[in-house]
């Protein structure tokens, strides 16, 4: 049903604190995140070994997890260390541990076979460090597959249909857009150049172009399993953006994480950044704000109502037309890796080096 030999979205960085828990169910697994007092993050089957009581219902005690039902204490590595009332701990008495890497202000999470885990293979998005974009950021529980968040991100020729009020346009101008479809080494791109159109209200709202119409650019990158990387903008009409003049215009990057919960719901992980000026930070922090839940939203609408859709035509037909071109490649590649994760282990590999977490 998942790819589990991956890394996935758990927590934006500052949801997880020292000396508390974070519950969130993963890829149908519950897992409690917390913080040691060295800042390192933990993360732990959110379930006791003894009799089943998630572990979310107890606390943190010296950097240790405690069960609120019999007080049995487990180490970040999940082993248990204290049973009350015994000094023997039964050689059976520990929860998983799940390896976890904290960059660019995630909590990435690897529920897969952790000799696997590779910290390099994460994803970077280091805009969230650099001062000269100004991001903001936010979860939604979205009640559909996560692969329905995917598919939506890969075609934006909804974009003029959905998003209206925000950042769509001319609908017939996203349709009409020169599509540019590319398998990459590990993901897909699809690149969308929209020459001569009218820009979106929100652009409007953000900058002030010197042409009526303006040139503008998407650029889609899909890195499998579960995250986009899109980045739009533009610039006035005939100033060069297709050679790679992109100044004076306005740039967003979004960065959209979709973490399974379960087979119909997804926590929807997303963060937008816009190129700005020290002294407008705050100013531009609060804009996206205003605009971005808004964008999003309607998108969770249109993903939401398509899963209530297919559970009661779960049969009914899906026909595929040439925007479809990218989200295809998408799930390929995730279905790809499905398929090597139940394929027979190959006789005589040699064995991997077990993964210790990193921060």
């Amino acid at each position: 049903m998942f790819v589990m030999n991956a890394w996935y979205m758990g927590a934006w960085a500052d949801e997880v604190k020292v000396g508390e828990m974070l519950q969130r169910k993963l890829l149908d697994r519950p897992v409690v995140f917390y913080r040691l007092r060295d800042g390192t993050v933990a993360a732990l089957e959110d379930r006791c070994c003894h009799r089943a009581l998630p572990l979310s219902h107890g606390c943190v005690v010296d950097d240790q997890v405690q069960c609120g039902y019999h007080g049995l204490t487990f180490d970040r590595h999940g082993s248990c260390v204290k049973v009350p009332g015994q000094t023997r701990i039964p050689s059976a008495a520990r929860v998983a541990s799940y390896p976890v890497v904290e960059q660019d202000h995630i909590v990435w999470i690897w529920l897969g076979d952790p000799a696997q885990a590779e910290p390099a293979a994460v994803p970077r998005h280091a805009i969230h460090d650099d001062p000269a974009w100004s991001w903001v950021k936010d979860r939604y529980l979205v009640k559909a597959n996560y692969q329905l968040i995917t598919d939506n991100l890969m075609d934006l020729t909804h974009v003029g249909y959905v998003h209206t009020r925000t950042i769509g346009g001319t609908p017939q101008a996203h349709s009409d857009a020169e599509t540019k479809t590319t398998r990459l080494d590990n993901g897909v791109r699809v690149s969308r150049w929209m020459m001569d159109s009218v820009p979106p209200p929100s652009y409007l709202a953000a900058h002030a172009f010197g042409t009526p119409t303006v040139d503008r650019w998407m650029e889609i990158d899909f890195i499998p399993p579960a995250v986009v990387r899109i980045h739009t903008g533009a610039v006035d009409t005939g100033t060069g953006a297709r050679e790679g003049n992109r100044s004076g215009g306005i740039a967003f990057m979004g960065l959209n994480l979709q973490t399974p919960e379960t087979a119909t719901t997804t926590h929807y992980f997303w963060s937008g950044a816009r190129t700005c000026g020290p002294e407008r930070h705050e100013e531009t922090k609060a804009s996206l704000m205003r605009s971005l839940p808004i964008t999003f939203g309607e998108d969770k609408v249109v993903v939401e109502a398509q899963q209530l859709s297919m559970d009661a035509s779960p049969d009914g037909p899906l026909v595929m037309i040439a925007s479809d071109a990218g989200l295809v490649h998408a799930r390929r590649i995730v279905a790809d890796m499905l398929a090597r994760e139940a394929a027979p282990p190959t006789q005589g590999s040699a064995p991997r080096q077990s993964f210790q977490a990193q921060t």
